[in-house]
């Protein structure tokens, strides 16, 4: 019996291989697998994988819908009871058919739901229907034929199982999550009732959407090509004919689309925190003398208010600074930021329950584009840049608060972090009242000192990077220098034996050698000089904004125009001796002199623009200082923080896009 058992689970196994590779090389091997499994007892409902995998399940997986289609037609009668088989993961033959992404896919789940209706609504063992499968890889067609099957035939219980799954996901949820934006759109159509529905995260479609900065990206290189597209369609009508129509249809994308339903629906930022300000400036550090006055230290959840009776313990909860406005200023999702804050303006005084504002989030975040968008609402700017949070924070002190996640986009050295960190704190300084500048917080900290501790470790690190970069452009420098200097004693030719003038003295590229030759030496030296400066610095944290990176810039500058110097030389000394007739050999050695060269300056490139940024800022600030500029007032801090002066003065802060 056991031998026969054994011969069985053999054959089981060899059938099931034959089957198996017969699906995997589908083409002409359709009426292979509907032979094979007509010699079968289950028919298309034989067991095929170790996930308990049917025929069926397969055939749907390898995107076969013309296949299943002929086994759904060719099976027998007593085995409809089947048709509503699990696997391992509970996914019946309409979960799998959910997935399929051919033209002939709703033909197919038509075909099943015929021969057992039931699949409409079963789960999966995430408790997803068909439905929810459906929307999560996005197949718009058999979206749209489940859907309505559902609204047509089933009650509230059975809608309510067929869009949401056990963890509270939702179909609009999943939609997002999978960037699927327009099917998004389709589901904001058919169940806008879900559009507040909370997942087990407490996040709804618009929090999950705001957390998807990425996903905006493409819509502004898209706008960008636009652009540039009409710009160069100008002068071509027959093409800008055929655009134009183009351009209507697509004016506003899924996302963009999306994004207006679910801002219009969305009114968190009601749920805020007492306005009441009952913080005063502190500009010391001292708890009072006497005993019956309240100490600062304590906790700060009372400084602001409380919170209003209306709100819920579950509000408090589900509010604590993740409301979409929030989320999308955290994650610099400025698009959604925006669509906000047009539609509902007054929701920028949104408080959170730790008393921030939009305007601490903004610059905790670095999100530069958002500080800049709420700058510019002049009004709110004033009652904004007045706030204190419950931990006694101002707007400044936000600055020197870094976030967990934090991460520089370009890892260009810390001394280059910490200058933007800097000037990130400047920028913020100009927008902050001046008896908020020396403002102490709870743990009695001002902005500054703040600061100055929370990039402790940075600016350590900062000045050990310093000291590397120039102690090793100085080795070079001292180099360059001694090779130009002895080449002045060793000229091309040598000197004459009687008079000592130089053989050559009247040729042309001898005129190219000694002033390049003189030139390296002088530039060697002269970065040699500023190296020597940057090294003997004290190295105070103001000097990393603009004194440190000045130096830096102009040692490298410096000692590239000594490298590019001593190249000429070089090649005008190899000419002079070689004395060839021949243009491309004099090609060839100019090239070949010039390769280190252009190693050195695509080496030290990333470098050299990452100094130029601070020449920008300070040109800048001397153009708005010029007392006879038309642009300029007579209140320079007037100037930088007024609404039409935000935008240039901010992006001139170095591009503060950490």
């Amino acid at each position: 019996m056991a031998s026969t058992a054994e011969k069985n689970i053999g054959k089981d196994h060899q059938l099931n291989g034959e089957l198996y590779k017969a699906l995997l090389m589908i083409e002409n091997k359709e009426m292979e697998v509907m032979e094979l499994c007509a010699r079968l007892d289950e028919h298309a409902f034989h067991i095929l994988s170790i996930h308990n995998d049917t025929v069926l399940h397969k055939a749907i997986y390898a995107k076969q819908a013309n296949l299943v289609l002929g086994l759904l037609e060719a099976l027998p009668p007593r085995h409809l009871d089947k048709m509503t088989h699990q696997n391992e993961a509970g996914n019946t033959i309409l979960h799998e058919a959910a997935t399929l992404d051919q033209e002939n896919s709703v033909e197919v789940a038509t075909n099943m739901l015929e021969k057992a209706p039931e699949l409409l609504c079963m789960t999966n063992k995430l408790g997803e229907t068909a439905l929810f499968r459906a929307a999560r890889y996005g197949n718009t067609g058999i979206f749209n034929f489940l859907a309505k099957k559902i609204l047509e035939h089933h009650d509230e219980a059975s809608l309510q199982r067929s869009i949401q799954r056990n963890d509270k996901t939702t179909i609009l949820h999943i939609a997002i999550l999978s960037q699927h934006f327009g099917l998004a759109l389709k589901i904001t159509e058919e169940f806008g009732h879900i559009i507040d529905k909370r997942d087990e995260c407490g996040m709804t479609a618009l929090q999950l959407l705001s957390c998807n900065a990425s996903a905006f990206e493409n819509v502004r290189k898209r706008g960008l090509l636009k652009r540039i597209s009409s710009s160069v369609q100008m002068y071509c009508s027959c093409a800008r004919s055929n655009d134009v129509g183009k351009e209507k249809l697509n004016s506003k994308s899924d996302l963009e689309l999306l994004a207006k339903i679910l801002v219009e629906k969305d009114t968190s930022w009601e749920i805020t925190s007492s306005p009441i300000d009952q913080r005063k400036p502190k500009p010391h550090k001292y708890d009072p003398i006497r005993s019956d006055f309240p100490s600062t230290e304590k906790e700060g959840s009372g400084d602001q208010g409380p919170l209003p009776s209306s709100i819920s313990l579950n509000d408090q909860v589900e509010m604590g600074g993740i409301t979409p406005l929030f989320l999308a200023t955290k994650l610099g999702c400025i698009e959604i930021v925006t669509e906000i804050l047009d539609k509902y303006p007054q929701a920028v005084e949104h408080i959170d329950m730790e008393g921030r504002t939009i305007l601490h989030v903004a610059i905790k975040y670095r999100q530069l584009e958002v500080f800049e968008y709420v700058s510019k609402m002049e009004v709110a700017m004033r009652w904004l840049v007045r706030r204190i949070d419950n931990s006694g924070n101002t707007i400044l002190h936000m600055v020197g608060i870094k976030r967990e996640d934090y991460m520089p986009q370009k890892l260009r050295g810390p001394a280059f972090e910490l200058r933007e960190e800097l000037l990130w704190f400047e920028r913020v300084k100009l927008v902050t009242k001046a008896h908020f500048i020396d403002h102490h917080n709870n743990e009695k900290q001002t902005a500054e000192g703040l600061f100055a501790i929370t990039y402790k470790n940075l600016r350590n690190d900062a000045k050990e990077w310093l000291k590397r970069t120039a102690e090793g452009c100085s080795i070079v420098a001292v180099l360059i220098s001694t090779v130009a200097f002895a080449a002045a004693y060793t000229i091309p030719g040598g000197p004459n034996q009687t008079t000592g003038v130089p053989v050559l003295l009247y040729q042309p590229l001898f005129v190219v050698f000694t002033a390049a030759d003189v030139l390296s030496l002088a530039c060697a030296l002269t970065s040699v000089v500023i190296f020597l400066s940057i090294l003997t610095a004290p190295y105070r944290l103001e000097d990393y904004k603009y004194s440190l990176p000045n130096k830096l810039m102009l040692g490298v500058t410096f000692l590239f125009l000594s490298v590019s110097m001593m190249m000429i030389s070089f090649a005008a000394t190899i000419v002079l001796m070689i004395r060839s007739k021949e243009s491309w050999m004099k090609i060839v050695l100019y090239s070949l002199s010039f390769l280190p060269v252009g190693i050195f300056a695509l080496s030290y490139l990333p470098l050299y623009v990452a100094l130029t940024k601070t020449y920008k800022f300070l040109l800048k600030k001397i153009t708005l200082a010029i007392p006879w500029s038309a642009n300029s007032c007579s209140c320079p801090r007037l100037q930088l923080t007024g609404p039409t002066k935000h935008k240039s003065a901010a992006t001139q802060t170095s591009h503060l896009s950490v």
